[in-house]
């Protein structure tokens, strides 16, 4: 049998859509869904199949990555894309999530915003009423797809104005692969690899550009506050160069399980950090760290020369890829505490 990191995507419309139930996991479907995910790594376990390599400059993700996510995740039994194929849409992913203090009813549309190089697809979600700091979200190797949806719902509950775009864009609408593909699937590597190698240093300036400029359209958007932005794997570097390009729009950014954050490479996002005036938090992977050990070390050094608050930590226990709910080395108790650090970090700089 094949290990199959997959998640089915539905059909999203094109209208505005009222969500008035907050995200949360209730026990019931905690035990259901941890047993599952057991029996999914147990399979990915005998496939005997090394996951390749999926690579793209200084932002992708190495094969020792996804090999990671598969053992951890048969070590540990945390949650993989398998079994999210079993799961309902709406009671599956929205209810995979504990409760959200105050959370607020939000309206979410997917929108088409134009950039130089064409016209992205995104989904955005914001409170219902009001106006709110701005927050884009780049996603990880995957692109756009359900678990981001999600994810940006939540921080919107949390009463933010959420950007979430499709990073490729340019070759293709989201979702990039189709519904069950695998990592394990020659052709999906080479869809994921060609797309992500149309990504550079350039469009992530560019893009960050556009989509900022849209945000600071939208009537939602409190444009008299600071914008914060987050990323996954990928989006890591993205981040970062979103910050350098908007020193002033952008007034925090976060990241989680970075790829290529800081390296020897001229490009390297670390070197971007005294065109920045954010502030960020940086939650590395403890396997990241094992493997890139002075990356955090450069972080900490470029961060205090630009005498900008950063707070950079390995996060025990978590593997790369941790905080994504559908991946399969997701850490419930660590993307939690990663979460709440980034709360508290928009809480203070998005003023």
């Amino acid at each position: 049998m094949k290990f199959t990191l997959s998640v089915p995507y539905p059909a999203w419309s094109s209208s505005c859509r009222k969500v008035s139930q907050p995200s949360r996991l209730t026990n019931l479907n905690k035990s259901a869904y941890l047993q599952s995910v057991r029996q999914a790594a147990s399979i990915g376990s005998r496939s005997g199949r090394s996951l390749s390599r999926i690579t793209s400059g200084d932002t992708m993700c190495d094969d020792h990555y996804l090999d990671d996510m598969i053992e951890n995740a048969r070590h540990s039994g945390e949650l993989t894309r398998r079994r999210f194929a079993s799961l309902t849409l709406g009671a599956g992913l929205t209810t995979m999530l504990p409760d959200i203090a105050s959370a607020v009813t939000v309206t979410e549309s997917d929108v088409q915003i134009k950039t130089p190089d064409g016209v992205a697809d995104a989904y955005f979600v914001r409170p219902a009423s009001g106006v709110h700091p701005a927050v884009l979200i780049w996603t990880d190797i995957m692109g756009l797809r359900p678990a981001y949806r999600t994810m940006a719902r939540r921080l919107a509950e949390a009463g933010y104005a959420v950007l979430a775009p499709n990073p490729y864009y340019r070759a293709h609408k989201a979702p990039v692969v189709p519904e069950g593909s695998s990592m394990q699937n020659e052709e999906t590597r080479k869809t994921l690899t060609a797309m992500m190698g149309s990504l550079t240093p350039q469009t992530h300036v560019t893009d960050a550009i556009a989509f900022v400029t849209w945000l600071d359209t939208q009537a939602a958007v409190d444009k008299q506050r600071k914008m914060g932005t987050a990323g996954y794997c990928m989006g890591g570097p993205m981040v970062m160069r979103a910050a350098a390009a908007l020193p002033d729009r952008i007034g925090a950014g976060a990241t989680f399980h970075g790829a290529r954050m800081a390296s020897d490479d001229a490009n390297s996002p670390h070197l971007l950090v005294p065109r920045m005036k954010a502030q960020h938090l940086i939650a590395i992977a403890e396997n990241d760290d094992k493997r890139e050990p002075h990356a955090k070390d450069l972080l900490r050094e470029a961060f205090a020369n630009a005498r900008l608050p950063a707070e950079i930590e390995v996060y025990a226990g978590a593997q790369h890829g941790w905080c994504a709910l559908d991946s399969a080395v997701y850490n419930e108790a660590q993307a939690e505490k990663a979460w709440g650090r980034m709360l508290e970090l928009f809480k203070k700089a998005l003023v």
